[in-house]
């Protein structure tokens, strides 16, 4: 990796599961930031500063962070101009999720990477589209557990697809790092695409 080290400011088992599934090698850097909107802030807008707070924060954190690389993403679900993040309860998944019944919504996903150099910042957008839930249901699924810390009460990769009719766009940027952009960004940052197949390779002999 070019003597880089490779930090991911998330403590979002997704987003790990996903990078190492490129072979990369890095360690888990959480960042404590506020999450909270701005007043009239656009969606896209709020997922990339919350993105970039992230990365530089984890970079701001290394006492030597000339060889470091810092990877921050966030994800929110936009539907009737509305922001949904985590479910702060049982009823407020419900509420979420009967918005979402029925209709489509956005994924907004946005990553950052952040160096001595700078940060870069892009977002990915994805439309999902939901089937009718009944409330039998959104109360059966939150006793799974699995939307309790889910953007939007559900998870695409899990259990929430039962709910899923339809997805334009990107299905790993839905689970939270979309990995053509994050692949874009770490090549910027001096990780060749190459270089993360022939990592991947080695972890396969």
């Amino acid at each position: 990796m070019n003597n880089l080290t490779l930090y991911l400011a998330s403590a979002s088992p997704r987003r790990r599961e996903l990078l190492e599934k490129l072979g990369l090698d890095f360690t888990v850097l959480p960042q404590d930031i506020d999450e909270s909107p701005l007043a009239n802030e656009p969606a896209e807008a709020y997922v990339m500063r919350l993105a970039s707070s992230k990365a530089e924060a984890a970079l701001a954190s290394l006492s030597q962070p000339g060889q470091a690389v810092c990877l921050g993403s966030d994800t929110t679900v936009v539907c009737d101009d509305m922001i949904f993040e985590k479910p702060a309860d049982q009823a407020d998944a419900r509420r979420i999720l009967g918005i979402l019944s029925g209709r489509s919504h956005q994924v907004h996903t946005a990553v950052a990477v952040a160096t001595v150099d700078g940060t870069r910042v892009v977002v990915s957008t994805s439309t999902v589209t939901f089937r009718d839930i009944s409330e039998v249901e959104m109360d059966a699924y939150w006793s799974t557990g699995e939307p309790q810390d889910k953007a939007g009460a559900y998870a695409v990769q899990g259990l929430g697809a039962m709910f899923v009719t339809h997805i334009s766009g990107s299905y790993s940027g839905i689970m939270g790092l979309p990995v053509f952009e994050t692949v874009s960004l770490l090549t910027g940052a001096g990780l060749s695409p190459q270089q993360i197949l022939e990592e991947y390779a080695k972890q396969r002999l």
